[in-house]
């Protein structure tokens, strides 16, 4: 009996399966990597477009609901007399200007009759599958001027030959003024309630009360 489990924990020791829950090999299941994408919420960013005064409004927006690390840049171009784009991107190289593989999403708006117009949204990268509806727009609405500009007569394009992109200095301002991000130095494992529980590994409690054996006075022989 004691040869075969001998043989069973060489096998499983060669295979590389942890045994008891205390090896520190391999790859840990609840770990954040360099490659995790953090969840935007969209419905939010499409608000804060709708909202939004100008170019900075909209970044200090944005950068409140985006809940990683990094800090999004924006672009804003008018494309012609009734289309903007807004791209959200991260400034990766600093270099003030949308370069490959930057970009995260883009917004366009445009002016579709006299009072209406419509944005979409679609996500880029890691968020290509992100493509919002049609939303309409128009005059009276709870619009801010980013927006409700394009409805006033003699509206005329801003960022046509000159657009507007958040400038390098601009980021570490906006990673300040916004609200602290949670630090994931030390992930937790979701559960199926909503609550976060601490990685395996550390005290269990409740076993034996906290007693050890150890703590157990030795037993005393009667003797008549």
């Amino acid at each position: 009996m004691r040869q075969r489990m001998t043989i069973v924990l060489a096998a499983l020791l060669t295979s590389g399966v942890a045994v008891g829950g205390c090896s520190r090999g391999g790859t840990e299941r609840w770990a954040t990597t360099q490659n995790t994408n953090v969840a935007i919420d969209w419905d939010r960013i499409n608000e804060a477009y709708r909202a939004a005064n100008g170019p900075e409004d909209l970044e200090r927006r944005v950068n409140e609901i985006y809940e990683g690390s990094e800090v999004i840049s924006i672009a804003v171009a008018d494309l012609d007399a009734t289309t903007q784009e807004v791209t959200g991107f991260f400034d990766r190289n600093s270099s003030g200007a949308v370069d490959a593989g930057e970009k995260i999403f883009t917004m366009r708006r445009r002016i579709t009759g006299e009072g209406t117009g419509e944005m979409q949204t679609t996500g880029h990268g890691a968020y290509a599958s992100y493509h919002s509806p049609m939303l309409s727009i128009m005059s009276g609405m709870m619009l801010g001027s980013m927006l409700s500009s394009a409805f006033h007569p003699g509206y005329v394009p801003v960022y046509t030959s000159r657009p507007y992109v958040t400038h390098p200095t601009r980021v570490s301002q906006i990673r300040t003024a916004r609200p602290s991000r949670p630090s994931v130095s030390a992930p937790s494992r979701p559960s199926g309630s909503g609550r976060s529980f601490p990685a395996r590994g550390g005290f269990r409690g409740g076993a034996r009360f906290g007693i050890r054996r150890g703590d157990r006075p030795a037993p005393i022989r009667l003797t008549a």
